[in-house]
């Protein structure tokens, strides 16, 4: 009888320590979540969705992807999840110092977007955008040294030149920024200097604001973006906007110098990963299951991203192997 007593205060105990919240050090865990800026709203709602079957407190943080991963990197900040619009700065910037995998998730496309406010957008079609662009209007994307829409606009832009027969490239972006093409590269200066027509922001959800009041007439930007904010937009044909894997060997004709990093032309794949020193290895690891899984898509389906089938570069952790199957 006394043993069964024991037990059951055994029990309770264990009970009880399952449903406090979690604390360390003396104050709440919590997770931290650097991501691209167009995962923003998806991320938002499954930290929502994930806070309430856990109860951990979810700080996320909006970002260009380059300056997401160099907060670790170059700045030695702590976190437990990086999400990027480009999965292959994973491979190149945070694996295998810093991560052992990453899990492509997501695809996007690029579109340019305008608003009800915007100079000849009655004319503006696919066929004849960067001609309007050229015209007396003012347009934006992010900054291609802190993230992936703003370099991937410049793939875009170059791989205009081609498809039609034009010289985008060199009437859009070279006569209005020191940007240049040079030996088969698009090569980004450390320090953008742009004239007044070209507007550049830290990251693609800065421009919908400045697009909707007025100040830009045109923003290149992610499609789930600009269908986020109610934004008009056309749609660029496949073998330029880099949402097409059948378009892949076009797409890689074209590619941008960074800081001395270079970066083909690929369809545009987010990719997530949880570093390996991450302070709450085994939550980022359930929460990215949780991403990954039926409730998680239905999210960032409903928020206008493409999702698809996980796959994962690197070595796969033994708490995802039923997500990723």
């Amino acid at each position: 009888m006394k043993s069964a007593k024991i037990l059951a205060i055994a029990i309770l105990i264990l009970a009880v320590i399952a449903l406090k919240p979690n604390f360390q050090n003396g104050e709440r865990e919590k997770l931290v979540i650097y991501h691209a800026g167009s995962l923003s709203i998806p991320i938002a709602e499954v930290g929502g969705e994930f806070k309430k079957i856990r109860g951990i407190e979810i700080q996320a943080e909006a970002s260009g992807s380059l300056e997401a991963i160099r907060k670790v990197t170059d700045l030695g900040k702590r976190a437990d999840i990086i999400a990027v619009a480009d999965y292959t700065l994973c491979e190149k910037m945070l694996m295998p110092e810093y991560a052992e995998f990453c899990v492509l998730f997501a695809r996007n496309e690029i579109v340019l977007a305008f608003s009800k406010g915007s100079k000849y957008r009655e004319e503006v079609n696919g066929s004849n955008w960067f001609e309007i662009l050229k015209r007396d209007v003012k347009f934006g994307f992010s900054d291609p040294n802190a993230d992936p829409c703003g370099y991937r606009t410049l793939m875009v832009l170059k791989l205009s030149d081609a498809y039609y027969g034009k010289g985008v490239f060199k009437e859009l972006i070279e006569a209005n920024s020191n940007i240049r093409f040079s030996d088969g590269f698009i090569i980004v200066p450390e320090r953008i200097q742009t004239n007044e027509k070209i507007v550049i922001r830290p990251k693609e959800v800065d421009l919908s604001a400045l697009l909707e009041s007025g100040a830009l007439d045109y923003i290149f930007t992610y499609k789930s973006v600009a269908k986020q904010h109610g934004l008009e937009f056309i749609e660029l044909p496949p073998e330029i906007n880099l949402g097409s894997y059948e378009k892949l060997d076009c797409y890689a004709q074209v590619s941008v110098v960074i800081r001395n990093q270079m970066i083909r032309g690929e369809p545009i794949v987010y990719g997530v990963t949880v570093l390996k020193d991450a302070p709450n290895k085994r939550v980022a690891l359930d929460f990215l299951t949780f991403m990954l899984g039926e409730k998680g898509k239905e999210i960032f389906e409903r928020n206008y991203h493409e999702t698809m089938s996980p796959k994962i570069v690197g070595s796969i952790p033994e708490e995802l192997r039923g997500v990723l199957s």
